[in-house]
């Protein structure tokens, strides 16, 4: 690591050259594959842009020129050459280095990145800042080819030509987004790369052309005139020139050389400019390059076996749904499933296994995904959305305007609801109640453990309009597995009863609250505990009952309080007139969650078992 310790901070990297540049390229490879397989990360993406970084760093001049990291997972190697190397020890841990750009930790971090697709939207607006202030700088996009099936980079790319100054898109093809590319960019993009003869045969035929003594000039003239027709015939769409923006490409995107060339020229255009580079996800290391899926979030794992080093005891909730909707689809023959880009993360696989015509990957597409859901229920199917909690969020007005105006039976279910961890503030599922229960004729449900979850999918199909399940990422709770009460609309579950204090816990929080429950009736404290299950409706009619009968009522939720299903219980006894009762809200404030373990965080907000203890003491005394 000899060289890689004279990267101390942005520009450095200009310090060498040549066979030292192969080199480092190594180096930070090996580092990379050292620091994750500790700290988990997201490694194949990195080790794919290696190379492709570097080149940028060589001709970019940093803080002046800007980078975009479109999802920003594969920011890694940037964080190294801008002089974060010593900070990987506490990569995506509380209080450490974000494993997404951040700008609190860098000037060079110029835009936060965590969802798809934004990046050209965001270039496309630094560059006409530039413009507007006189200010010198490039600003580049660096975007995957799996970022491309999402709509907004299309809506930028319909402004992109009209820019006046130099914008660089990197397009950085490796076929993958997490799954496998889907759709008809991923085809066109499949095309352009079996297409690069008609770059070099273009190239070749006008200097040909021009050589020719006397006429050579203005055939050569009447041959650009008509070049459209030649990329027609020979390289289908030609999208981005089409839109009126420069393409070139592609290009090998472990080459340093021709990169650096490719980019410097690019930049010198003065315009917008799409450079599409081929990269191998996972280079470097056999298992990545061989399962790319499997490396894109890695928990730590062994360098010499690939093998994470973390053992799975038990089923998450992913797999529970994955494995009662296969179950379902043998019952509901009209029952079809949807993803944007998630199938293995969402636990789709099995189902589209065994019912490919009945499974439809969108791409990295949530709103077409939610309208498309729509139109299928409008003719008699069931489909369910199967979508983490914060790409949800992407599809409000979907869900709002297209699913429940029209109260139509799609079923939405919510993975990574609650706290999800190392991946920080831009995909903490912890906004969901908020932009669900708001919406008139949705139903939102929150499973307590691994059988509430099939019982409420079971309810689902056979619900009547918009619902939805939000369940938590990581191990199922296979606690209270005797108390499942059927499953009746808007009803609570009451687990057990006490007296002067009742704690309602919603979704993942029983299994906190019932370790709560076991501490404080071994100090002789007998408190209610309640399910809430349905977060819309709510069970107005328990409320009004546990008013009557306690003292306290404590909400306890893995979400803000604004919005959350604490506010609404509390609105709920203010608008019923329950005076003498006190409320308490257990729920996160008013501001984004960062990176750090579940555990910890849970600590950190209140959250915790030993939290809800204490809370539960004061309030007796």
């Amino acid at each position: 690591m000899e060289l890689l310790k004279r990267i101390e901070g942005p520009n450095d990297i200009k310090q060498f050259e040549g066979e030292q540049l192969l080199e480092l390229a190594d180096e930070i490879r090996m580092f990379l594959l050292n620091s994750v397989s500790k700290t988990g990360g997201h490694l194949a993406s990195n080790l794919g842009c290696v190379e492709l970084t570097m080149a940028l760093h060589l001709v970019l001049d940093f803080p002046k020129d800007k980078i975009i990291f479109d999802v920003g997972h594969q920011s890694y190697t940037h964080k190294i050459l801008t002089g974060r190397k010593d900070d990987f020890a506490t990569l995506r841990q509380l209080d450490g280095m974000s494993g997404f750009p951040k700008r609190v930790e860098s000037e060079t971090d110029v835009f936060e990145t965590g969802h798809s697709s934004t990046s050209i939207s965001a270039a496309i607006g630094m560059t006409k800042a530039n413009e507007l202030q006189n200010k010198e700088g490039t600003v580049v996009a660096v975007i995957g080819d799996g970022s491309f099936t999402g709509g907004l980079a299309y809506e930028a790319l319909n402004n992109l030509a009209r820019l006046k100054k130099s914008c660089l898109i990197v397009l950085n093809d490796n076929e993958m987004s997490i799954d496998e590319n889907v759709g008809g960019m991923s085809s066109y993009l499949t095309k352009i790369r079996v297409g690069q003869a008609y770059n070099d045969m273009k190239s070749g035929v006008e200097k040909g052309l021009m050589n020719i003594p006397g006429i050579g000039q203005g055939i050569a003239k009447a041959v650009k005139r008509g070049k459209d027709s030649l990329k027609g015939l020979l390289v289908p769409g030609m999208f981005f020139e089409d839109l009126g923006v420069t393409y070139i490409g592609p290009i090998d995107g472990h080459d340093l050389g021709q990169m650096i060339d490719t980019f410097d020229s690019a930049i010198r255009l003065n315009r917008p400019v799409v450079v599409h580079v081929k990269t191998k996800k996972g280079k470097g290391y056999r298992y990545a390059e061989r399962y790319p899926k499997y490396f894109h979030g890695v928990s730590p794992f062994d360098l010499n076996t690939g093998k994470t080093l973390k053992k799975k005891t038990k089923m998450t909730n992913t797999d529970v749904f994955g494995r009662k909707l296969l179950a379902l689809g043998e019952t509901y023959p009209n029952l079809v499933a949807i993803t944007a880009a998630m199938s293995s993360g969402t636990g789709l696989e099995k189902f589209a296994n065994v019912y490919p015509k009945r499974f439809f990957d969108v791409g990295i597409a949530e709103q077409h995904a939610v309208t498309f859901a729509a139109g299928l229920a409008s003719e008699g199917l069931i489909p369910v959305v199967a979508v983490y909690s914060s790409f949800l969020q992407r599809a409000y007005d979907q869900i709002l305007h297209d699913v429940c105006l029209q109260n139509l039976h799609v079923i939405f279910a919510i993975d990574r609801s609650g706290l999800v961890g190392e991946d920080g503030a831009t995909h903490q599922g912890i906004f969901d109640t908020a932009y669900l229960s708001q919406i008139p004729n949705m139903t939102v449900l929150a499973p307590k453990n691994r059988y509430e979850l099939t019982k409420a999918m079971e309810f689902a199909c056979e619900h009547n309009g918009p619902i939805a399940i939000k369940y938590s990422r990581g191990d199922a709770f296979y606690g209270l597995k005797d108390y499942q009460e059927p499953i009746e609309i808007g009803k609570s579950e009451v687990i057990y009863n006490g007296k002067d204090v009742a704690v309602i816990a919603v979704g993942n929080m029983v299994e906190v609250a019932s370790m709560a429950y076991d501490i404080l009736k071994a100090e002789g404290i007998h408190i209610t505990l309640v399910n809430a299950r349905f977060i819309k409706p709510l069970d107005e009619a328990l409320l009004l009952d546990l008013a009557k009968e306690h003292n306290t009522i404590i909400t306890l939720e893995e979400h803000v309080y604004q919005g959350g299903y604490g506010q609404a219980v509390s609105a709920f006894y203010m608008k019923n007139g329950c005076k003498d009762i006190c409320v308490k809200n257990v729920a996160i404030e008013d501001h984004f969650v960062e990176h750090g373990s579940v555990s910890k965080l849970r600590e950190r907000l209140g959250l915790d078992t030993s939290s809800v203890v204490s809370l539960v003491e004061e309030c007796i005394q």
